[in-house]
């Protein structure tokens, strides 16, 4: 059984608090324990994602999101006494539990230790995993909030730990709640308060690189991602991405495909392409076939966390682009734009890419986009080129004809 530890981060508490309520999801979590008398007496609300990557039995890597509303169970969470401390327990099916412990003393409680472990048995979230079993992620810290007051922590924090990736903001917190009522006297994290809020990271290097627009922009690194489905290859692509956000100020982030995991899935009539890291939550590209007999790009879908602690998303189930036959790839070395709203846009370098009838393993024969096509230069060149001499010709017969008649006289 794998064992992983996650040691206490250097920066104040309020970033350690975050640490502990690490995520397992991407839409708010909300929980309200009430005692015997019907009356308030825990209460917590936070938005998280939590992303796990584990091997597979074909020597691949794989990451999952867990994000299923209708799997989440709180049972075992308690509200605590004077003798027991309290507790929250999130479970999602059978795959997830997470464990968050409160101690009370006189004046003020404790955060005092949080579980967390993830089942591989779980077939279903974790398909074709390699090691089969509980694998814990556990805490120990002891992080003191007073009675009187919630805690609240709005900003955006990044924690990565080997096969674990966690997001998480918008957290409300007040265990042990006096007399039935939520506190509205907050207790703000020093993050909230700065004017710009920092992603925290424990990440060694950044996965993607932030280039402001009025610098020269770098190409973009090419990757390599691969679909399977059970142990054949069902889609390829080959390509360097680079996103172009122009909301409010503009920013350009070339993905890292060396930091960046992919996963993907591929049916009869359309095929997904997966990438997320620590700061794209998912970035789809999802192609279809049309006419029986071609495919192309039909949507592309984004959420990720920007520099400003913002949370930008964009969905396109409209697009038409990387349009090629059945049985072959779609192939552009040149930089292609591939518009997705009037706010983003992604920039492709040395794109390859087939989501169908792959064979082997291998790319089929490409079809080359218009920018590739060398033969369309040629007439256009050849045309222009006697164009010009054309031209070149009236000019010097209007230039000779002026001067012959400049030779004579009338009498």
């Amino acid at each position: 059984m794998m064992r992983f530890r996650l040691s206490p981060v250097s920066g104040s508490g309020f970033f350690m608090l975050f640490l502990l309520l690490g995520a397992v999801q991407a839409y708010p979590l909300k929980l309200n324990l009430t005692d015997l008398k019907n009356a308030t007496c825990l209460y917590a609300k936070w938005d998280m994602d939590f992303q796990i990557t584990y091997e597979t039995t074909n020597d691949t890597y794989k990451t999952i999101t867990i994000s299923d509303p209708s799997s989440v169970t709180y049972n075992g969470s308690r509200c605590g006494d004077d003798h027991n401390g309290a507790k929250i327990m999130v479970q999602f099916g059978s795959a997830i539990s997470w464990t968050l412990n409160f101690t009370k003393e006189v004046s003020h409680y404790f955060i005092d230790t949080i579980s967390l472990s993830y089942n591989t048995n779980d077939s279903t979230t974790f398909p074709g995993a390699a090691a089969k079993g509980i694998v814990p992620v556990t805490h120990s810290v002891r992080f003191e909030l007073s009675f009187d007051v919630i805690f609240r922590c709005n900003s955006l924090f990044n924690f990565s730990q080997e096969s674990v990736v966690e997001n998480y903001w918008d957290i409300h917190l007040q265990a042990f709640v006096q007399n039935g009522t939520v506190s509205k006297k907050e207790y703000v994290c020093e993050e909230d308060t700065t004017e710009a809020p920092v992603i925290h990271t424990t990440m060694p290097s950044p996965t993607t690189t932030f280039i402001p627009t009025s610098k020269p922009t770098p190409t973009p690194t090419v990757g390599n991602y691969t679909v399977t489905n059970g142990n054949t290859t069902c889609l390829l692509a080959t390509m360097g991405l680079q996103l172009n956000i122009t909301e409010k100020v503009p920013f350009i982030f070339n993905i890292n495909p060396t930091t960046t995991n992919f996963t993907g899935s591929c049916h009869p009539e359309t095929a997904q392409l997966r990438l997320n890291n620590s700061q794209i939550k998912h970035l789809d590209f999802i192609f279809a076939v049309k006419n029986e007999n071609r495919f192309y790009l039909k949507e592309v879908n984004i959420s990720m966390y920007l520099t400003n602690g913002s949370v930008f998303s964009v969905a396109n189930d409209n697009l038409s682009f990387w349009d090629a036959p059945l049985g072959s790839s779609y192939l552009c070395n040149r930089e292609q734009v591939v518009s997705v709203s009037k706010t983003f846009q992604i920039n492709t370098f040395n794109l390859k890419v087939q989501p169908f009838n792959v064979t082997e393993g291998k790319y089929s024969t490409a079809q080359e986009c218009s920018l590739d096509d060398d033969t369309i230069l040629i007439p256009i060149i050849v045309g222009a080129g006697l164009s010009g001499l054309i031209i070149v010709i009236v000019i010097a017969y209007l230039i000779g004809r002026r001067k012959s008649y400049a030779g004579y006289q009338t009498l």
